[in-house]
């Protein structure tokens, strides 16, 4: 399974400099992918300050949000929960990997669902979040 980081499920869903390797992607993935929750909220709230930083209008975010929803009841993006247990994982990574590499404490949240999960790839524009991934033994997709 691939876990999808709110950066890749934000490019598939409102034009951006990283739409097209997001699309490119999607296109080659023949494994089946997830979205948590805690990643569905994060992908709300990055469409709601494009909202507020005047990045995109009131119709392109009524519109990526109504493609979410499509996207999650046809299962494009099956929705899992958060599990419980992603909060220790993400107090292990914490130790591990912030010392080394500056994670923030929802990137480790992410790669922790995913290890949680039983995901073997990790999808993520975020550089940061990547090498933490990569720390706790995911693949990684290529750099756009």
């Amino acid at each position: 399974m691939i876990y999808l980081d709110t950066s890749i499920v934000v490019s598939l869903l409102c034009t951006d400099t990283n739409s097209t390797a997001a699309a490119m992607l999607m296109q080659e993935v023949s494994e089946p992918v997830l979205l948590t929750s805690f990643a569905k909220l994060e992908t709300v709230n990055a469409l709601h300050l494009r909202l507020f930083r005047k990045e995109i209008a009131e119709a392109q975010l009524a519109t990526a949000l109504g493609k979410l929803e499509v996207h999650i009841r046809s299962r494009v993006f099956p929705l899992l929960p958060l599990p419980e247990t992603a909060f220790r994982r993400a107090e292990e990574l914490s130790r591990m990997i912030t010392p080394r590499l500056g994670a923030r404490a929802a990137d480790l949240l992410h790669v922790a669902a995913a290890l949680e999960l039983g995901a073997g790839s990790f999808f993520s524009f975020d550089r940061t979040q990547r090498r933490a991934a990569e720390a706790a033994r995911l693949s990684v997709n290529p750099w756009p």
